[in-house]
């Protein structure tokens, strides 16, 4: 029932009847164990073999030895499976398909879940642990669901455990008879409560079904593939050791540009004579919500034999130059985007990979990414003049309005800004030229990795008016700013151009990661600006008076990280199953760029972590924290005076008392304080020092016991203080250790607390109504 929970990540839902099947035949072995019976351990050994048959039963029959035992192949299937299934969560959006690798963790996981159940609530008969691993299952759903698990799913998951819990409650009352509830009663007397039995199952039930409401709302949003439900993630796939990724591009970006040493992700050789133009683009971001720009989900291909198609808009009066780059990355590069120089015209490349169109980008397929890659490519230098530019047409209709959309959430002042930097420009390209050197010559910017990257709709705005940031601003803010002014426009991530090396080729590095602006011009095509100053290179085109020259001006190292958006395919709702079988869809292409509610995590998330942090390491230093502020106290600055000398000696006896405790000397409360102190001396092994400051205290107390006017003893501490030290001196190691971090003596606060209970219970019942109701009976 809990693991119903987890029906909506995956379609189609035919996994759950499978493992309801298992579960059945797991179940029923651990039943019939059990009423052999055997011992306990081994029933739990016989269902986990049982299990482990039945998974190599159903996924890796093929590499077992009689198709039924597991061996060291089908182990290894096992391995390959999670890892694909690893590679499927983070490259799906939810609902995801259900692959091999996803069925053999949604299978494998709910099996290791009900055995974990049943071993504990009913073979080692305790019920209500048994509602952690359910919490378990049911936190990991509502974590990964877009908006939390719905209701019904929740409910489902909350009757099981109290049926459970039900279940055992009856099974112990069966087991011990009639349960005994105290003096006969007569006619008129009130109907006692519920049962001890029944209240305890009835707390533990509210207990576990609000930690099951409240865990979920405390998980941090997870982006990314499956894990976003929007598929807005970015990611390596199946990630690993050295892999240049993350899920926020945004804090990648800021994080990377500060890092102290840079690092060579891609060494490039390019046929181009000037280097400063090699821009290499990962993936273009076109749709824009507000607060995040992330790539259209678009159908991906086959990666085409021979040419690609022309790009986009390109018209054959526009001069391109074919180039040949050859590529090679670095081990430790590893993302699921193909770096290439747009618009690509064809690509030699080994392994599996598929063709966007409308981006003209490759994507890795089935755990595929750029790790240790060699690989080439053919491009077109487009080098479009001014006059090009300035002349474009109209672009088609639904370009522009697909690539002008802006939300109603962006704040007046982009295009408010917009309109007043490109007044009078005549035509677009002005336009684009003055929003350009805006950022550039004429705004006031400055280029800062250290600004804090924005969140939420008002991001553009404060970079507008702080005119602080990084190269995500810059591009951000003139797409946008050019959307408003009815340009087409998107953002381009990828890599702005390297450093060239005395051998030839050009080394990127992780600060040449970067982000810049495309414009669309009918005739052009999509054309690179950019914004961000002191980053990359201008293009010639922008530049008035380089109008007749081609070459570039002199490339500058980008600053910039490296944003790696993931491959998350999807497939296609018109897909049939006979398509699928043929594998003749056409996959969605994943989503990837910036995070949907503002960068990184939310306050509250952040706090939520934090505290469970602090939890984490205070808990278990809780009772060492309790001891020394109760050391503290006691033997802090007070009884001075004859007024509280005798307060004050006891809390020193206590503290001393305690401290013996802690070292193994237990107290006997039926003990005078003299014989308890000869005790402690005893048991403790003090030496003459020690010994002689436990019978001070225990003299001091005896004054405060026995005297008319007790007087204050003056060094009282101090002998406890010798007390402790002549403790530690003969004790072991772990004794020691004990004493300060598990002392013995935080019992106390166990009892102080039921004490305490047991007031507020008495005050209660004292304060209900003792009337009761008048017996019908006529006297």
């Amino acid at each position: 029932m809990a693991a119903s929970a987890l029906l909506p990540l995956v379609e189609p839902a035919s996994w759950m009847l499978q493992a309801a099947l298992l579960l059945a035949v797991q179940s029923g072995v651990g039943a019939a164990a059990r009423r052999v019976p055997l011992a306990r351990p081994v029933t739990v050994g016989a269902q986990v073999l049982v299990t482990l048959v039945l998974l190599t039963l159903v996924f890796a029959r093929e590499h077992a030895v009689a198709g039924l035992i597991p061996g060291p192949d089908a182990f290894r299937f096992f391995a390959d499976l999670l890892e694909q299934g690893g590679d499927d969560v983070s490259r799906y959006a939810i609902p995801a398909p259900l692959s091999d690798g996803i069925r053999l963790m949604l299978v494998g996981g709910v099996l290791v879940i009900g055995l974990l159940v049943d071993a504990l609530a009913v073979t080692f008969r305790s019920a209500a642990p048994a509602g952690l691993p359910l919490l378990a299952l049911y936190s990991v759903a509502a974590g990964l669901a877009d908006n939390g698990v719905d209701w019904l799913w929740f409910l489902l998951a909350a009757a099981g455990y109290l049926m459970l819990l039900l279940a055992e409650g009856r099974d112990r009352l069966s087991q011990w008879g009639r349960v005994f509830g105290g003096a006969t009663r007569g006619p008129g007397d009130r109907p006692p409560g519920a049962v001890a039995p029944v209240r305890t199952g009835r707390r533990i039930g509210v207990v576990a079904l609000g930690i099951a409401l409240v865990v979920p709302l405390g998980l941090p949003a997870m982006n990314g593939g499956l894990l976003d439900a929007t598929g807005a993630g970015v990611g390596s796939g199946s990630g690993g050791g050295g892999t240049i990724s993350a899920v926020n591009p945004l804090v990648s970006l800021r994080d990377s540009l500060n890092v102290d040493e840079d690092r060579q992700v891609m060494s490039v050789r390019s046929e181009m004579t000037d280097v400063s133009d090699l821009y290499l683009r990962i993936v273009s971001l076109d749709d824009f919500d507000g607060t995040t720009w992330k790539p259209s989900k678009r159908s991906i291909t086959t990666v085409p034999d021979g040419t690609f198609p022309t790009p986009p808009g390109l018209g054959p009066d526009t001069r391109r130059t074919e180039v040949g780059t050859t590529i090679s990355t670095a081990d430790g590069y590893g993302q699921d985007w193909l770096p290439m120089p747009y618009p690509p015209s064809g690509v030699s490349i080994g392994g599996n990979w598929r063709y966007e169109p409308v981006g003209m980008t490759l994507v890795g397929d089935h755990g595929q990414n750029t790790r240790g890659l060699s690989y080439e490519v053919r491009s077109l230098h487009v080098q479009p003049t001014p006059e090009q530019l300035s002349d474009a047409p109209e672009p088609p209709p639904a370009l522009e309005r697909e690539y002008t959309e802006l939300p109603d959430s962006l704040p007046g002042v982009v295009s408010r800004t917009a309109r007043e930097v490109t007044e009078g420009a005549d035509n677009p390209y002005e336009q684009a030229v003055e929003l350009q050197e805006y950022f550039t010559l004429n705004g006031g910017f400055e280029y800062d990795t250290e600004v804090d990257v924005g969140s939420g709709s008002q991001a553009i705005a404060r970079f507008l008016r702080d005119r602080q940031g990084f190269c995500v601003h810059f591009s951000f803010a003139m797409a946008s700013m050019a959307r408003s002014l009815g340009i087409p426009a998107r953002v381009a991530v990828g890599f702005a151009p390297g450093t060239p090396q005395a051998d030839g080729t050009v080394a990127v590095g992780l600060r040449d990661a970067h982000a810049w602006p495309e414009l669309y011009f009918e005739g052009v095509g999509w054309t690179r600006f950019e914004p961000t100053p002191t980053r990359g290179s201008t293009p010639s085109y922008t530049v008035p008076d380089a109008a007749d020259s081609t070459v570039p001006d002199p490339a500058r190292p980008s600053r910039a990280a490296p944003v790696e958006p993931s491959a998350a395919p999807s497939q296609s709702e018109s897909c049939t199953a006979q398509d699928k079988k043929l594998e003749a869809c056409a996959d969605e292409s994943p989503q990837a760029a910036l995070p949907t509610d503002g960068d990184g995590p939310k306050w509250y998330a952040l706090l939520a972590w934090a505290l469970a942090g602090l939890a984490v390491l205070v808990l278990p230093l809780s009772p060492m924290l309790w001891r020394t502020r109760t050391r503290s106290v006691r033997l802090g600055a007070h009884g001075r005076s004859e007024a509280d000398a005798g307060s004050y000696a006891l809390a020193v006896w206590d503290e001393l008392t305690d401290t013996a405790w802690d070292y193994g000397v237990s107290p006997d409360e039926s003990l005078t304080p003299r014989g308890a102190a000869a005790r402690i001396v005893r048991l403790g092994r003090l030496d003459q020092g020690a010994a002689a400051s436990v019978h001070r205290v225990a003299d001091a107390v005896e004054q405060v016991l026995y005297a008319p006017r007790p007087r204050p003893v003056a060094g009282l501490a101090d002998d406890v203080r010798r007390v402790v030290a002549g403790l530690r001196a003969p004790a072991g190691r772990g004794t020691r250790l004990r004493a300060v971090f598990a002392p013995r003596s935080t019992v106390r606060v166990v009892w102080a607390v039921s004490a305490w209970w047991s007031g507020v219970r008495e005050r209660v019942v004292a304060l209900r109504p003792t009337w009761r109701k008048p017996s019908r009976q006529q006297g």
